[in-house]
């Protein structure tokens, strides 16, 4: 094992404790090194709707929370084989609140990544920029690239002409960056949002972006699209976000992809195939969560994902891909808890927040 020759025996982290909600502590150790992984000192960490939610759902006492991350390597596991070196700067996701390995999360000082899935930060950035891209990233190549919408274009080989595809909640940081993938893969992005977010969302590269909050909005977009529109991806999943994706989608049916569990009273349509990912599906191992969020370990999907990973570092080494509006909240760990909170209430909008750890 290579390593930084001053790490510590224990960190300071972020925790579930007895009621599933978010608590600072001290004194825990750090995650264990395996064959094919890397160790990073956190310099900065984003918040997403699920570091509060698995608490809820899934209480797990003292398991740490959070997914996304971005640091320095300060050591290497046994019998890696990586092009990083420690003292890298990388950034990705991990399985935050874990059930089978509560060591591990991100917020904390030190976060265990393995070797593929460590994304090298883009000359240029700063760590709470990258911070903010992980699971973003990683939804979105689950979403238009796995068995969910499965689309074939893709960055790399780009459409011969465009088709359209609705995201849903453009204005969130996972439909910011759906529509940046969506144009690199020379489609036809359509958006809902907010009307004071319809300019950001376009900036990012929406063709059209309709007011979700109209009541004729599915039929606008059926218009739009000479209803044709075969493909839906909700960031949002209520019952309007997923009725009007429904209705949106032209008469022979399509994909609509949620981001979170569907009840199966919405899914109105036998032609409309619904599918709902979850991010820590790319690591390849059982999800072992219950009640619909379970997942079985799929080799495949690992495969993929690694070969996704390498598409996107290119992308983002020549400067094609941008982290959403962030929102630096303070505190460094301590802070998390309050900005769980924040992001529980539904105040945040067209922001994406992040914390900057203390070195």
């Amino acid at each position: 094992m290579t390593s930084h020759p001053s790490l510590p025996a224990l960190q300071r982290a972020v925790i579930q404790d007895a009621n599933g909600r978010a608590q600072a502590a001290d004194n825990l150790p750090l995650p264990q090194l395996f064959p094919g992984t890397v160790l990073v000192k956190t310099m900065a960490i984003s918040l997403n709707p699920s570091d509060y939610k698995m608490g809820n759902r899934f209480p797990s006492p003292g398991s740490v929370i959070g997914n996304d991350f971005a640091g320095a390597v300060v050591a290497i596991g046994p019998k890696t084989s990586t092009a990083l070196s420690v003292g890298d700067l990388v950034f990705g996701m991990v399985h935050g609140s874990n059930p089978a390995d509560g060591a591990n999360g991100a917020f904390a000082q030190y976060v265990r990544v393995p070797s593929e899935f460590a994304l090298r930060v883009p000359t240029g950035w700063r760590p709470e920029q990258a911070a903010a891209l992980g699971v973003g990233l990683v939804i979105n190549c689950l979403a238009l690239w796995g068995n969910a919408l499965a689309l074939e274009p893709c960055p790399d080989s780009p459409a011969q002409e465009p088709i359209p595809v609705l995201v849903y909640g453009g204005s969130t940081a996972t439909g910011t960056m759906a529509i940046q993938l969506l144009r690199l893969s020379n489609l036809d992005p359509i958006a809902t949002c907010s009307p004071r977010n319809f300019d950001m969302v376009k900036g990012y590269g929406a063709a059209t972006v309709f007011d979700y909050s109209q009541p004729d909005t599915a039929e606008r977009i059926r218009k739009h699209t000479g209803g044709q529109l075969s493909y839906a991806l909700d960031c949002i999943t209520d019952r309007d976000s997923v009725g009007c994706c429904y209705a949106s989608i032209g008469r022979t049916g399509g994909r609509y992809v949620c981001l979170e569990l569907c009840a199966q009273e919405l899914q109105t349509r036998r032609a409309v195939k619904a599918n709902f990912p979850i991010a820590y599906e790319i690591f390849g191992e059982d999800i072992q969560l219950s009640g619909g969020y379970e997942r079985k370990g799929n080799r495949k999907t690992r495969a993929d994902a690694v070969n996704w990973f390498n598409m996107l570092q290119g992308l983002l080494d020549e400067g094609k891909l941008r982290t959403h509006p962030l929102q630096v909240l303070t505190g460094g760990l301590d802070g998390i808890p309050k900005g769980l909170d924040l992001l529980k209430s539904g105040a945040v909008s067209g922001k994406k927040l992040v914390v900057l750890i203390d070195p």
